[in-house]
């Protein structure tokens, strides 16, 4: 049997925790679970702490590289919805783990692998890196513009900021997502309108026949990976609300966040088309006319970098505890900040569009694994149960080695299905573009670890 008590209690992962809304002192409580007498909040706030991180161009140039597939504008946006609602109808399952344990995603996962955990927290890790780059390369370029001064410079200091806010945790990214949430809504209406009455929104579809199906499916593939990479860390922002939380409440607020965000801003995207390419910045104080209102379009993109930044920033922080480095979880927070800094200004060089699509479905092909395995772990440990303490729990060896092996032999029998530049798998070649590496990974891994899971308990 493995015990996760140890693993999830040491000393450096406990430590001050927020003890209500508006509560601004530093968190430096880690990866252990948050005590049921500590717990403050309600569900209603995950609306916002997932609206707000999608509110950025990382987002918008997702949405132009849909629009750029040769869709045209409709089979485009059908494509981009159906991606976003599967890919939040996990996160937003996922989410209500974390009033049911007080536990972050990464460490509550230990649940399933055991000590064999190290895989994915590795992977979630360096996912967290990716991401705070993918994010922080257009807040950099922005400010970069605006200031007129070099881009590494730029780009320090977003990072700077944003590592500030990570470094606090828990409570201050929730309520800057809250005002955010206002904020960036606000700006990037008028980015839509600017958009609407200067460019040819809705255009036909350019693509035909095998193609046109192949790249229909290629578009819902990057509208779910989008989405669907925040799995790994859903439970890491609601961890801190009451036991009694009710989880419709919670998966509500986190679907519909994470949904509604996504669908607004890939929809300028896809209608933004060659406005937003590789010269981001410039094209949206371009649609936004320049001169005041363009330098304020231009100052808002920063400030997204950071609202999204620091919610890989934190759960990196997290996931590296949940490696076992005895680092205190600020600490831990400013590693991601700092690594993320050389892979911006390597996605700034060269070819950005395709450097960005590669790093973005790359970095999140093992999360649909990850999350089958956890939710089917979850589903038979909690039964019959309202709260599970992750660090009171067990996992037999066996199973911990049967998680892992349905977690590699489902990223294994994804490959021919994945299309990426780096890597364009038989089957994707054949299927003219589609990608359904995803899809493969998570019911491979369904079929694998569930089918031994029910095996073992007949």
């Amino acid at each position: 049997m493995t015990p996760p008590a140890t693993a999830l209690t040491a000393a450096p992962f406990t430590g001050r925790t927020p003890s209500r809304a508006g509560d601004m002192s530093v968190e430096t409580h880690g990866i252990a679970p948050v005590p049921a007498d500590r717990r403050y909040g309600t569900p209603g706030r995950l609306f916002t702490v997932w609206f707000a991180p999608q509110i950025n161009m990382t987002c918008v140039f997702t949405g132009a590289m849909i629009g750029a597939l040769g869709l045209g504008f409709w089979l485009a946006l059908l494509a981009m919805i159906v991606g976003t609602v599967l890919g939040s109808l996990v996160v937003g399952y996922l989410s209500t783990l974390g009033p049911r344990t007080g536990t972050a995603q990464l460490p509550g996962a230990r649940m399933a692998f055991g000590g064999l955990i190290a895989v994915p927290a590795v992977l979630q890790w360096l996912s967290s890196v990716a991401w705070d780059a993918l994010v922080g390369l257009f807040g950099g370029e922005a400010l970069a513009v605006l200031l007129g001064i070099p881009f590494w410079v730029a780009v320090l200091i977003v990072l700077g900021v944003q590592g500030a806010v990570g470094f606090i945790g828990y409570e201050l990214i929730h309520r800057l997502q809250a005002v955010l949430t206002v904020v960036l809504f606000a700006t990037f209406v008028v980015f839509a309108v600017k958009l609407v009455g200067g460019h040819q929104v809705v255009t036909p579809p350019t693509a035909h026949g095998a193609d046109l199906t192949g790249a229909f499916v290629l578009a819902v593939t990057i509208a779910l990976s989008l989405a669907v990479s925040w799995a790994s860390y859903a439970a890491d922002f609601s961890r801190y609300l009451p036991v009694d939380s009710a989880p419709r409440k919670v998966f509500g607020f986190s679907f519909a966040g994470l949904a509604a965000a996504y669908v607004f801003v890939e929809t300028i995207g896809i209608a933004a088309g060659s406005l937003i390419t590789d010269q981001t910045a410039e094209g949206v104080r371009s649609v936004m006319g320049g001169g005041a209102l363009g330098a304020v379009a231009l100052l808002i993109i920063a400030l997204a970098s950071v609202g999204s930044g620091v919610m890989n920033d934190y759960s990196g922080s997290l996931a590296l505890q949940t490696l076992g480095v005895r680092v205190r979880r600020p600490i831990s927070s400013l590693v991601v900040t700092a690594l993320a800094f050389g892979l911006i200004l390597w996605l700034h060089t060269g070819d950005t569009a395709t450097r960005f699509t590669n790093v973005l479905l790359l970095i999140s092909y093992w999360i649909p694994a990850f999350a089958a395995i956890v939710i089917i772990d979850w589903r038979r440990r909690s039964r019959g149960r309202q709260t599970v303490d992750p660090a009171a729990e067990t996992t037999p060896r066996r199973d911990a080695v049967a998680a892992l092996v349905a977690f590699v032999v489902a990223y294994g029998a994804a490959i021919p299905f994945m299309n990426t530049t780096l890597l364009q798998g038989p089957v994707a070649v054949a299927w003219h573009g589609a990608d359904v590496a995803y899809f493969v990974n998570f019911f491979v891994a369904l079929v694998i670890y569930g089918g031994y899971r029910r095996f073992r308990a007949a």
